[in-house]
């Protein structure tokens, strides 16, 4: 009897592993190539950039759902993809686009540092903007967050005032889509997966017609004077395919996961992503400039670890919305997991 109970555990654990394993790997490629993109191709168009995976997005969640029946349809009234979608596609693409903008200028190590700053900006914003109040436990969880980031941006060596403020309209573009989900998407339960399907074609006809305008004329002229156009052409459409791929890998950590597994896993993945961008493009940083990526780290791991608390505590409470449905919720707060920044 004790076999066969410890062999669904086991089981359980490492398909836990392997699912965190897997999203660490999208992830950090993902974010890898498309600083290559801008750094080693000198294809420095992030709008252009953007709107490849974007495009790539949309194909592969039609795949997914249509072809694939990896995950059924959620059925959205025409009236509510304009009221409801089209609002919350539009503050995505600009998180999408700020982060690559971002990519452009500053290390990777600096702009991932900068989007843990994200749990700080959905508090602030809530607490200014809709008059929502936190327990005093969820302010002192922020200031570690808030001091990695300035001793962060204090002492970064390859600091770019445009790629930083990108991040930080970005951090804010992240938190305004996290709020608007909760009021906009009421009613729907979407999955990662249906997520995409419906907002990566808006997000795609928000974009396209900018990208044209301001980029399409330095993308011509790249495209006849790079060296090796195909394996470039590659690499960009395969940093797409990619990024769909990590929003359909999310959906297996979320159900294959804790919600606090997954917020330390998420802490872990910005470490992962710090080093690994290190060791391939070497930028300098600084004894310092680490102090504060792991204070912020940390910040956001005790962040997490609050808001899970609080959530266990209400899902107790009389009249509470049950544990099942209170970890729901606890798993789309803005933990460090950009969604994403990280999600297409």
């Amino acid at each position: 009897m004790e076999d066969g109970g410890k062999a669904p555990a086991g089981l359980g654990t490492l398909r836990a592993v392997l699912a965190i394993l897997q999203w660490w790997g999208f992830n950090v490629t993902v974010i890898i190539m498309n600083k290559w993109i801008f750094q080693k191709l000198d294809f420095k168009f992030p709008l252009t950039v953007s709107c490849v995976h974007f495009i790539c997005s949309s194909i592969g969640a039609y795949i997914a759902i249509h072809v694939l029946k990896a995950k059924p349809l959620i059925q959205v009234e025409p009236e509510d993809r304009w009221k409801r979608i089209f609002p919350m596609s539009f503050v995505f693409c600009i998180n999408i686009v700020l982060g690559n903008v971002s990519l452009r200028y500053i290390p990777v190590s600096f702009m991932q540092t900068i989007k843990s700053f994200t749990p700080a900006t959905t508090v602030i914003l809530q607490w200014l903007v809709w008059s929502k109040h936190f327990e005093w436990r969820i302010w002192a969880s922020l200031v570690p967050i808030v001091g990695g980031i300035l001793l962060t941006s204090v002492t970064e060596l390859s600091f770019n005032i445009f790629g930083f403020c990108a991040a930080m309209v970005g951090c804010l573009a992240t938190s305004t889509k996290t709020i608007l989900a909760e009021s906009l998407l009421h009613g729907y339960k979407f999955d990662s997966i249906n997520t995409v399907y419906y907002m990566a074609p808006f997000a795609t006809m928000i974009l396209a017609l900018p990208a044209m305008v301001l980029e399409g004329g330095g993308v011509m002229n790249w495209f006849y004077t790079h060296d090796s156009i195909v394996p470039a052409l590659t690499i960009i459409l395969g940093s797409g395919v990619l990024a769909f791929c990590l929003n359909f890998s999310i959906f297996y950590v979320i159900h294959s996961t804790t919600a606090v597994t997954f917020n330390v896993a998420g802490n872990l993945k910005v470490a992962v992503a710090v080093l690994v961008s290190w060791s391939i493009f070497r930028n300098p940083i600084s004894a310092m400039n680490a102090i504060g990526c792991g204070i912020t780290l940390v910040g956001c791991t005790f962040y997490g670890y609050v808001r899970h608390l609080i959530s266990q505590r209400q899902a107790a409470a009389p009249g509470s919305l049950g544990t099942a449905q209170a970890r729901n919720q606890t798993e789309m707060l803005p933990l460090v997991v950009d969604e994403k920044q990280e999600k297409v």
